[in-house]
């Protein structure tokens, strides 16, 4: 009796989409708990419980600018592209031919380094090697790292967030940040607003099975609250030093080597790198980074000795982040290039 054929490509695709959609799990927690926080505040807090008309009409104004600035941010950090190494980092057939074939490591080295020559990279390996990726046969970009879980190559990498079910980088670091302030400011305002009913709960001085409602809702503000204070402050201290997550463990490695501050272009212009030079969207989830997220501005010991294609990107970028006298004392990179 013939056995029935088991269609492998037909598993794997199934294995496939129950790996994605598990993904979405910590997602889904975290919209559940809002969904939850929104009915708990606004009806059973807000409606129900304060009786003051004008308390009322306060609370739930400030509540949902906080709860529209959070969700905003939170929306862009999940959605926003990680963004594509470009084409030009690729190494092309022929040469990626060329690397498997090579007889030792030395030559491997040589075919690297002889395509990645026109590549404005001043990141390298511990033993001063071009930083390859093999899966995604990439000449890797300052800064950027293959993320397992998203499966490619990804610019200015910090970490990969199962929480957001993205990773946060180049592209959405700005929103990160701005969905771990807004969540913060969320919980803490929560907090003190349920406070003072959370302590008639306690007293017995509040009816009805809204209060325990009351009860949940300042435990987990105020939980969430605690946790955030540290994630938060992490993030700002990395943002002030001008480091990825993954560059706090391990310090970028130039070419003179190991340097945690290589990045560092003082307080202020760091702060601009993220954030832009318009203050008017420094603090809505709106796309206003400096940069293309390939190349940076380093301090002048790591600059490298040639510039060819990316002249005009470096420029664009000093001139953007270079405003005023005092910034351009700062920036570590000279706007003319050098020449051979």
């Amino acid at each position: 009796m013939a056995l029935p054929r088991v269609d492998k490509r037909n598993s794997k695709r199934k294995c496939f989409w129950c790996i994605k959609a598990v993904k979405w799990i910590p997602v889904l927690f975290i919209v559940t708990i809002i969904v939850w926080s929104y009915y708990a505040y606004v009806v059973q807090l807000c409606i129900v419980t304060v009786e003051s008309t004008v308390n009322q009409i306060i609370y739930l104004i400030i509540y949902h600018i906080t709860l529209i600035m959070f969700c905003w941010a939170y929306w862009k950090t999940i959605f926003t592209d990680i963004g594509k190494v470009p084409d030009k980092f690729h190494l092309p057939d022929s040469e990626y031919e060329r690397l498997m074939h090579a007889e030792n490591e030395e030559m491997q080295r040589h075919i690297l380094e002889t395509f990645s020559r026109e590549l404005p990279n001043t990141n390298c390996t511990i033993n001063g090697t071009v930083r390859y990726c093999e899966e995604c046969r990439n000449i890797k970009p300052d800064r950027a790292h293959h993320c397992s879980v998203c499966g490619e190559c990804v610019l200015k990498m910090d970490h990969h967030c199962p929480w957001v079910n993205n990773c946060v980088c180049f592209t959405n670091y700005k929103f990160f940040i701005l969905f771990l302030a807004y969540s913060l400011i969320y919980c803490i305002y929560v907090s003190l607003t349920s406070l003072q009913y959370f302590i008639a709960f306690w007293k017995g001085d509040l009816e009805g099975m809204g209060k325990f409602h009351i009860l949940f809702l300042f435990f987990v503000a105020l939980m969430f609250a605690v946790s955030l204070v540290s994630l938060f402050g992490y993030h700002c201290y990395l943002v002030i030093y001008n480091r990825t997550t993954l560059e706090a463990f391990r310090p970028a490695i130039f070419r003179t080597g190991p340097d945690k501050n290589g990045f560092g272009l003082g307080v202020y212009n760091n702060f601009l790198e993220v954030f832009g030079n318009d203050s008017k969207k420094w603090f809505l989830p709106v796309s206003s980074s400096l940069g293309d997220g390939v190349t940076y501005p380093v301090q002048s010991q790591h600059q490298p000795r040639f510039y060819h294609s990316m002249d005009s990107t470096q420029n664009s970028f000093l001139n953007s982040l270079c405003v005023d006298t005092e910034a351009t004392k700062l920036c570590p990179i000279e706007t003319t290039p050098s020449i051979i």
